[in-house]
């Protein structure tokens, strides 16, 4: 027990380093900002910037580079919130360990031990390295963050002359495990990056980061773009040239105009959507670490998700209790308060039935666990823990889950505290039982619980309602029958039994009454079941990954709706399997069991190879490596360890799978109101191309000048787009499959609405234009009346990119309140521009009146009536 001196300490920590996981370094406030400026849209809107201070056209070249920067500074501000949050996720709790140096126990910080150190190990320790317990008095771990086992494994003493690597090994102790049971010294044997959960943690760095499929179309959208921009500008170029005006001043205008088709405000508009998508996401507990992945979720065809702690409570939970004449079931999960006893769907009063009191008696006082709660009991119940709320819970999950039943019954230690236990025999993996005696009075009584074998060899009666009787043969058929029954159900069996007038702990070896046995498992979270057929129903497909027992698994899945005639398979199986055949039974396996990390990542890359979009779930150290190489990787904020949340695109705040699926809708409904942005702001600047080229090629006077287009590209553009990204989900968001990968971003005829819409607005805006010079209006009033009818017919047809299938006649107006709130403002911005003399002088308008004003309104309500009148009929004749 001397341990290492504190100078051969320093000595292995210099050799070995200090007891950390590697973590990439997180990236500097820089480095995150100068992020910003990859995206092909950006740099398009660079190049337009650096061409228009070369043409001299300085405020064009000011405005567009406060908007890159403006896009910059938004994106930025997310990330690096987001980076912080994060830091305070890993500062929240800081490990230390009770360890021997120079002799004597003293705690340290976790990080300062070295391989050789000698710690203590109790109950409730979160185990800080990879170490060999030399002394071990009945310990049990949860191991479940490494396997994903939910329950605990004993643990015995070993030496070192045994294998000290590899998992599953009774005699090791792992870091970032749970002690539940026990206490003794270990001897650390790897430290950091060398333990197996740091090895688990290397995996990261081999696995590379992709583009989102959003990043995808709007690197699509910006080479279309560049595409529009080249073509207007050789287009404009040669109609000048050919009818004979100056080579260098068309190049000049082919290029001024190809800068009017940049829709300036699209960037900014998508990163401003994605952020308050996050806001949003982060009100309904979902951390994003990646904007672009808010998105990415609403694409998502897989959901590969973890068992314990993702569909699971991580919680043991009695389900059901069996005396040797009926059966009873537990309803509630583990913690809630507001669980029953049933029997065929009534509530019984275990008071009524001698056999089942008993049994919970036994199941309160044969117990080292502790429930409690500072919520009020339930008055029908005084003295109890049964009433509304949750409990919270100290020990063996095993334990705490059998006076979690015991006081949904009205039985705890509060109803028992005339008891007073006078001897233990602690549980323990040889024996398979724990024996108590306590004193009641002037009686010592003796409790049992254990396997149902070794209860049924010390067990000479049963308790029937009548009274004890023999146990007979029959009897103990009967009941090995009732455990068979339950443990093909996946529910681990325990029995219990008691002997009344007994003096010791060796009177309980035999002629004690049977009492009954109790049936449970992890349960599935009541949530997570409504989320998968919430999945279901948008052709989500949800895949079972864990670690567990096949047997456990498919029970689970069965329970959560999963399993719907799939196959169970093993991660032994899956090692015989080469990636062909895999890829073809892949569509039919629902349950993939005992697998370990790197079957996950060979899974989650075989989904990907399908062409499928990959959200995998998960919170432990296990899950890591998959989590990063999904598409969308997503880990629990509450039970997920650092390494899982450092992986993860996303973090589920309330560790409920519930919050996956607000998120899933949430990303349809970001992509889908993109669409409806970039659907208003590409029409609108193909109407002021449209404006500009034909007025250049019909030998008219400049039709607007590029302040005024500079005006409607920002203010009176931006506003209206950023409110469509505030558009609420479609009700029918989860009822439709997902848009598949490879999905082009003008899919569904997108980009013929756009460019028909456009060649609308500029042929209106031309009329505009003709018509107030034929009403005799000098040019400003003319431009001036152009203006007004391009921008009028714009924010008319904001609402109609409402809807990609409705018109102007069908959309629901004032189911955004936001978006006539943004119309309203750049109306009145229009309004100051066209009446306001100041505005005037800088835009070179003037004002309208007469007949002027009402033909250029009039020819703004003629683009969405047309557009509208043809829909109607195009979408009459398909539907014919």
């Amino acid at each position: 027990m001397n341990g290492l001196t504190e100078t051969q300490a320093e000595e292995k920590l210099a050799e070995y380093g200090e007891n950390v996981l590697a973590q990439t370094k997180p990236p500097g406030p820089l480095r995150i900002f100068f992020g910003q400026f990859k995206d092909a849209m950006v740099l398009i809107l660079l190049a337009a910037t650096g061409i228009s201070a070369l043409l001299g056209e300085w405020t064009d070249a000011v405005t567009i580079i406060v908007i890159v920067l403006l896009n910059a500074i938004l994106g930025f501000v997310q990330e690096y919130k987001t980076e912080k949050t994060l830091e305070a996720l890993r500062n929240m709790t800081a490990p230390t360990a009770r360890v021997y140096r120079d002799g004597r126990l003293q705690e340290i910080p976790a990080s300062r031990l070295v391989p050789g150190d000698c710690i203590a190990i109790e109950a409730g320790d979160c185990v800080p390295a990879d170490c060999l317990l030399t002394t071990a008095n009945r310990i049990y771990a949860n191991e479940s963050v490494l396997t994903g086992e939910a329950e605990p494994v004993p643990k015995q003493s070993g030496s070192m002359r045994l294998d000290l690597t590899g998992m599953h090994r009774p005699y090791l102790l792992y870091a970032g495990t749970a002690v539940t049971r026990g206490s003794g010294t270990a001897t650390v044997t790897a430290t950091g990056k060398s333990t197996q959960m740091g090895q688990i943690s290397g995996m990261l760095s081999d696995i590379e980061r992709t583009e989102t499929p959003l990043q995808k179309r709007l690197g699509e959208l910006g080479k279309v773009l560049a595409l529009i921009c080249i073509g207007v500008c050789v287009a404009v170029f040669a109609a000048g040239v050919l009818r004979g005006e100056p080579i260098f001043d068309m190049l000049m205008t082919g290029i001024s105009i190809a800068i009017a088709a940049i829709p300036e405000g699209l960037p900014a508009t998508v990163t401003i959507a994605l952020a308050l998508a996050v806001s949003r996401m982060m009100k309904h507990k979902a951390l994003v670490n990646r904007l672009h992945s808010v998105e990415t979720l609403g694409c998502t065809s897989v959901i590969c998700s973890d068992k314990t702690g993702t569909i699971t409570e991580n919680r043991m939970t009695v389900t059901t209790i069996c005396t040797a004449e009926k059966d009873f079931s537990v309803t509630g999960s583990a913690m809630r308060r507001d669980g029953a006893i049933l029997e065929s769907g009534m509530h019984v009063n275990p008071k009524s039935v001698k056999p089942l009191e008993q049994l919970l008696q036994c199941a309160v006082l044969c117990n080292n666990g502790e429930i409690s709660s500072d919520e009020p009991t339930d008055t029908r119940n005084r003295g109890t823990l049964a009433g509304a709320g949750s409990w919270t819970a100290v020990g063996d999950p095993t334990e705490t889950a059998l006076l979690a039943a015991a006081a949904k019954g009205g039985i705890s230690d509060k109803t028992l505290s005339g008891f007073r236990r006078i001897a233990e025999e602690p549980f323990d993996s040889d024996t398979r039982c724990m024996t108590v005696v306590v004193r009641n009075g002037g009686e010592q009584i003796g409790y049992a619980k254990g396997a149902a074998d070794v209860m049924l060899r010390k067990c000479g009666f049963v308790l029937m309602e009548h009274g004890v009787v023999p146990l007979t043969p029959a009897l103990q058929k009967k009941i090995l029958a009732q455990t068979e029954v339950l443990s093909d159900q996946a529910l681990r069996v325990l029995a219990f039994a008691e002997k009344h007038s007994v003096k010791g702990l060796s009177d309980c070896e035999s002629g004690m009454v049977f009492l009954g046995i109790t049936g449970m498992l992890d349960p599935p979270r009541a949530e997570a079941k409504d989320a998968i057929r919430t999945c279901a129903a948008a052709s989500v497909r949800t895949v079972m990954i864990t670690g567990d027992h096949k047997k456990t698994a498919a029970a689970i899945a069965k329970q959560a709706g999963l399993l719907r005639g799939g196959e169970v398979v093993t991660g032994d199986e899956l090692d015989l399997m080469s990636d062909a055949e895999l890829d073809r039974r892949l569509p039919k396996i629902s349950v993939f069991a005992r697998v370990n990390p790197s079957h996950k990542l060979r899974l989650v890359r075989a989904f990907k190879r399908s062409g499928n979009i990959v959200t995998m779930t998960g919170d432990g150290v296990n899950d890591a490596p998959a989590i990063k190489e999904a598409d969308v990787g997503v880990a629990m904020g509450e039970s997920g360890t650092d390494v899982a949340k450092q992986a993860a695109d996303v973090i589920l705040m309330d560790d409920n799978l519930a919050t996956l699926v607000k998120a899933v809708e949430q990303g349809r409904c970001i992509y889908a109101n993109i669409r409806k942005f970039v659907r208003y702001l590409l029409s609108c600047n193909i109407g002021e191309v449209i404006t500009m080229f034909l007025g250049i090629l019909m030998g008219m006077p400049v039709v607007l000048l590029p302040v005024q287009l500079l005006l409607v590209n920002l203010a009176t553009d931006g506003l209206p787009a950023i409110a469509l990204g505030l558009e609420p989900p479609d009700a029918d968001a989860m009822k439709r499959p997902p848009r598949k990968p490879d999905e082009s971003f003008f899919a569904d005829g997108l980009l013929g609405k756009i460019v028909w819409r456009g060649i609308l607005i500029g042929l209106c805006t031309l009329a505009s234009f003709s018509t107030a010079m034929r009403f005799g209006a000098d040019l400003p009033e003319a431009r001036t009346a152009a203006l007004l009818t391009l921008v009028a017919s714009q924010l008319i047809h904001v609402f109609e990119c409402k809807s990609e299938h409705g018109t102007i006649f069908s959309v629901r107006y004032f189911s955004n309140w936001k978006l006539i709130g943004a119309v309203l403002i750049s109306a009145a911005l229009m309004a100051a521009t066209v009446w306001l003399p100041q505005a005037q002088v800088i835009f070179g308008t003037a004002p309208l009146f007469g007949n002027v004003l009402w033909q250029a309104l009039a020819f703004s309500f003629a683009v969405p009536v047309i557009s509208s009148i043809i829909g109607t009929v195009t979408a009459s004749n398909r539907r014919k």
